[in-house]
């Protein structure tokens, strides 16, 4: 199976420069939809203080055929780098200062204000596949297929492939302060699901997201690639999908189904 050379470099040796002490300084790793509205980017600066809440964050620019703004909206902990560093996911506005085509923010916290009292709730149930870096799927026969699905539908033992990215993915969602409530392996080899939530209106997309970048950035680290495609494998083989659950305080009463 392939895998990426970064991830075969000797980590022993990393491991020494990432115990060094980095004094008063924090490194925020800004995070952001890019123009596909699929994928995620990101970058690194230097804060002189560890910021306590978002409106310490600065503003930064990008640029992207034209300049663009990343505005600070959510910090988590990073578990990557660990205490004081910081995750920041950032909306994304336009060189006129107006959201970029693929931010839907404003207009979800538009409307989430207008339900406020109704307390939505968001829980997702978001499937993937584990792939090499050649797009073929971890831990299958490199000129074949595994055995029929099904069997490993919350299973474990050799029907499974790839449970330390998944138990990885897990414990730095934890860290990192992502409300990430679940797991499990779904039916095809070497795919997975995770569940984010319950979540309170808008905060929802912020904390599915970042559970997204954690999940690519630790496939990084193992050299492989978590794919959300919802057909990864042609022929009769299982979709990958990303099930919503919603209910409002109404709906939670008693007989508030009905």
């Amino acid at each position: 199976m392939a895998r990426s050379a970064s991830s075969q470099l000797n980590k022993l040796v990393k491991r020494w420069y990432m115990e060094l002490s980095q004094g008063d300084k924090v490194q925020a790793m800004y995070i952001w939809i890019d123009g596909t509205g699929e994928g995620l980017r990101c970058k690194t600066r230097t804060l002189d203080s560890e910021p306590k809440s978002i409106d310490e964050l600065p503003e930064w620019n990008v640029f992207d055929k034209k300049e663009m703004y990343l505005t600070p909206s959510v910090m988590f902990r990073d578990p990557f780098r660990k205490d004081p560093n910081k995750l920041v996911l950032c909306e994304v506005l336009k060189y006129n200062r107006k959201p970029a085509e693929n931010n839907h923010c404003l207009t979800c916290n538009k409307l989430m204000k207008m339900v406020a009292g109704q307390s939505t709730w968001f829980r997702m149930k978001q499937e993937y596949t584990v792939l090499g870096t050649d797009g073929h799927p971890f831990g299958w026969p490199s000129n074949g297929f595994p055995g029929p699905q099904g069997q490993n539908h919350c299973i474990f033992m050799c029907f499974t492939y790839g449970r330390d990215i998944v138990e990885a993915h897990y414990q730095a969602c934890l860290y990192a302060g992502v409300k990430i409530s679940g797991t499990n392996a779904e039916s095809m080899p070497a795919q997975w699901e995770f569940q984010v939530g319950p979540c309170v209106g808008i905060e929802m997309g912020d904390h599915l997201w970042v559970a997204r970048f954690i999940l690519q950035r630790v496939c990084e680290d193992f050299g492989v690639v978590a794919s959300f495609d919802p057909k990864p494998v042609t022929g009769n083989w299982n979709g990958g999908r990303c099930h919503t659950n919603f209910s409002t305080k109404e709906m939670r009463e008693e007989g508030g189904v009905k």
